[in-house]
């Protein structure tokens, strides 16, 4: 499991810090947990990355398939989210990944509207991404913990929008938690991950 680099209560006020326990520690801890249970009982798919499973699951054994797609899901996702959240973070990209965003979506405004739709749009639980879709970028919405790359897709920026993200500071507004973590988004490490793509 992802070790969170930063104190759970420094990215307040913007996320919790109950919150941030609560969820690397339990949620994001029992994908883990349960996807190494079920890797136990496959050997056959031994040495291959999660990545790599989750970029084919038609590959992996059927009854294998869902726990991989949850669990391993899961645990992909909530890496992510960790690494593009920062304390004393926020504000926009520079860069690369600026003039890539400016052209996918005419500029940062634009890109924010449109990935904000995403979350806001999502029905129950699941993710906002900025993707990098062949050699530009597009936002997508997942359900639950599916992925972006079982769809070709490579995940630049994760948003968790299951309500254990934000319920117990949030309660039901979604729209504030979404609008609130834009403060707290690790340019840095998505223009990495966007020039290493």
């Amino acid at each position: 499991m992802f070790a969170i680099c930063y104190g759970y209560d420094l990215l307040e006020p913007f996320v919790d810090t109950q919150t941030m326990q609560i969820h690397h520690d339990k949620h994001h801890a029992a994908y883990v947990t349960n996807l190494n249970s079920a890797l136990e009982k496959h050997p056959e798919i031994e040495g291959k990355s999660l990545e790599a499973l989750l970029m084919d699951l038609n590959a992996v054994p059927a009854e294998f398939r869902t726990a991989v797609r949850n669990h391993g899901g899961g645990t992909w996702n909530h890496d992510l989210f960790w690494l593009v959240m920062a304390p004393k973070a926020g504000g926009e990209p520079q860069g690369g990944l600026a003039t890539a965003i400016s052209i996918a979506f005419g500029d940062y405004s634009s890109f924010k509207a449109e990935f904000e739709k995403a979350a806001m749009g999502r029905f129950g639980s699941g993710w906002a991404w900025l993707v990098k879709k062949g050699s530009g970028l597009a936002v997508d919405s997942t359900a639950n913990q599916d992925n972006p790359l079982s769809d070709g897709l490579i995940p630049l920026l994760a948003l968790d929008v299951w309500e254990h993200a934000y319920y117990l500071k949030y309660q039901n507004r979604r729209a504030e938690y979404v609008g609130n973590w834009w403060n707290v988004v690790n340019w840095t490490e998505v223009s990495h991950r966007y020039s290493a793509k």
